[in-house]
């Protein structure tokens, strides 16, 4: 079994390499061709925390994976991270684990790809300044994404306290600095997205973040942060304005994202108003974006697919690369 640190998976594997993972584990899922349960979530009421586990098969690359994935906020107050992760990735032809991965290295990839995806497939190609709320663990990488597929001149960061907005900025600003982007705070989240052509959310937030009636025609929205049926990062208005409204996973967002299952009890959307999942566009199923003023909307819980080819993918770079801890 190969043991890989979060070292060794940066040293083997960019943002670039995760969106394209992404866009094939999405492909997979759409297809029929990957065998993904919903996640197991058991809630521990007394140390206020979650279990997340999360499986995953695909037959045609003989591979398999469980990501458990725990979320735990006291854990800040202890130093600790609040959301421990780690990925086994099984060998589909004997059922021996090839590779333990850090999963929180994992998680920040294949989620930021998601939303990276999300952004290439469905947003204007013009697309010159972008707006991220949020400024949590998985924000450095979902901000990357961001500018792994279009070439922004601006990107306005937000959140609710301005000291971590702007330490948050400054210190993206100059590690992003390849991409040729200013990454800047705002003082609101209204002036975050005013302008934007590209919106990411990703908040642990149980009531919305920015108002949608804000919200430029032609923007793409991918809301990332709500993964329980009481979450919701997105205004609802923000679905009523969008042409479309894609998913990584329907199922997987209804059964649990409150982002949708909100506004669906309370009637200001309907089922009529989903157009798919974005598999489903990458394979050429479903239309994506047809007229440059559309907004548009993606939601994604995450699924397993995603860490399984992540993770499959990571371990080939560095088995050739011969990068990793062998533990026999």
């Amino acid at each position: 079994m190969l043991l890989l640190s979060p070292t060794d998976i940066r040293h083997v594997f960019s943002m670039k390499d995760a969106i394209e993972a992404d866009k094939l584990a999405f492909r997979l899922f759409s297809d029929g061709k990957t065998d993904v349960p919903l996640r197991t979530q058991i809630v521990s009421e007394k140390q206020n925390g979650t279990f997340l586990f999360m499986p995953a098969y695909a037959p045609d690359l003989d591979a398999a994976a469980l990501k458990i994935i725990n979320i735990f906020p006291n854990n800040i107050d202890k130093g600790l991270s609040s959301a421990p992760a780690q990925v086994l990735l099984v060998d589909g032809k004997t059922g021996y684990v090839n590779a333990l991965l850090d999963g929180a290295t994992v998680t920040q990839l294949r989620t930021g790809a998601a939303s990276g995806v999300a952004l290439d497939v469905l947003g204007r190609k013009d697309a010159k300044r972008g707006a991220l709320i949020g400024t949590g663990g998985q924000a450095a990488a979902q901000l990357e994404a961001m500018l792994c597929v279009r070439e922004l001149e601006t990107v306005f960061v937000y959140d609710q306290n301005s000291e971590r907005t702007r330490a948050f900025a400054e210190k993206m600003d100059q590690e992003l600095k390849r991409y040729g982007t200013k990454i800047l705070p705002a003082e609101t989240s209204d002036e975050a997205i005013s302008e934007a052509d590209l919106i990411i959310t990703v908040t642990p937030a149980t009531s919305p973040v920015f108002d949608g009636s804000k919200v430029k025609a032609g923007a793409t929205v991918s809301c990332v942060g709500s993964y329980q049926p009481h979450m919701q990062e997105m205004d609802p208005v923000i679905l009523e304005r969008s042409a479309k409204i894609y998913f990584d996973s329907q199922e997987a967002v209804l059964s649990e994202a409150g982002d949708i299952l909100i506004p669906l009890e309370e009637g200001r959307i309907t089922k009529k108003d989903f157009t798919g999942d974005i598999g489903d566009v990458l394979a050429g199923n479903i239309v994506g974006r047809e007229q440059a003023d559309e907004i548009i909307v993606f939601k994604t819980v995450g699924i397993g697919a995603q860490d399984l080819i992540t993770a499959q993918k990571i371990y080939e770079r560095a088995r050739e690369a011969k990068i990793g801890t062998e533990w026999s």
